[in-house]
């Protein structure tokens, strides 16, 4: 999962700031998410990395997550989004898709979420109180294990998967497009009634056959960019409220 990366689509109001954190959950350190090895290892970087390692440490977001034990910068994206909209309900059932390195599933736990399962390619250091699974998502079963690893069909999907780029405007589009379309099937095929679903996409990307899609079968979908996403970046968030 990343924080960041590329186009756009109009975002809508700006969300209310993060003002309070409860108890810090484990993980919040900068070794822990291995900053530290990394700064470390610098001289030995691509410039781009270099540049990526000093840009964590200097952000204010990224600051603000290690102070209050946040694994990643990403959990006060959900938190702003979650402030305006209040998707997390207490005893509601959150799956999590591209959920490494579980700074959205501490984020769900903490706002009063019962059952909380994640998913993703990379390893995630456990969260208490989570069940995460270190697996390819498209795989034949693996939405039937975060189904069953959450009891039941979830109020709430949230999507922050993303690829790695490689530089092709267009190759790179169409795999932002089809994530955000493999996330939004999964929720439509997986939500309860009344369930929420939130997705990273960006700015400029042509989402048209998704948004079509979930304006039919969700009885709200809005664009946004919290204040906590990068002011040079092009992420957005779709948000589709009380599934039908």
């Amino acid at each position: 999962m990343s924080d960041d990366e590329k186009p756009s689509d109009k975002p809508s109001d700006k969300p209310p700031e993060r003002r309070r954190m409860v108890r810090p959950p484990t993980g919040g350190t900068a070794a822990g998410r291995g900053l530290g090895q990394k700064m470390r290892t610098a001289d030995t970087k691509s410039m781009s990395s270099q540049q990526w390692i000093k840009r964590q440490l200097s952000d204010k977001w990224s600051e603000r997550a290690r102070a209050e034990g946040w694994r990643s910068r990403a959990a006060f994206k959900l938190l702003e989004i979650d402030d305006r909209f209040h998707l997390i309900k207490k005893g509601s059932r959150v799956i999590d898709l591209g959920a490494a390195p579980g700074g959205w599933i501490q984020v769900a736990l903490d706002r009063g979420a019962a059952a909380v399962a994640g998913v993703d390619l990379l390893m995630i250091e456990p969260v208490p109180g989570a069940t995460l699974i270190q697996a390819d998502f498209t795989h034949p079963g693996v939405d039937q294990q975060l189904i069953d690893a959450i009891g039941g069909r979830p109020d709430l999907v949230l999507s922050d998967m993303a690829h790695n780029t490689v530089g092709h405007r267009k190759t790179d589009h169409l795999k932002i497009i089809a994530l955000i379309e493999i996330a939004a099937d999964f929720a439509i095929r997986t939500l309860k009634p009344g369930g929420n679903f939130v997705s990273k996409n960006f700015q400029g990307g042509d989402a048209g056959g998704v948004l079509a899609r979930l304006r039919e079968e969700f009885e709200t979908v809005k664009y946004v960019k919290p204040e906590s996403s990068r002011k040079g970046s092009a992420e957005v968030f779709l948000v589709a409220l009380n599934k039908k």
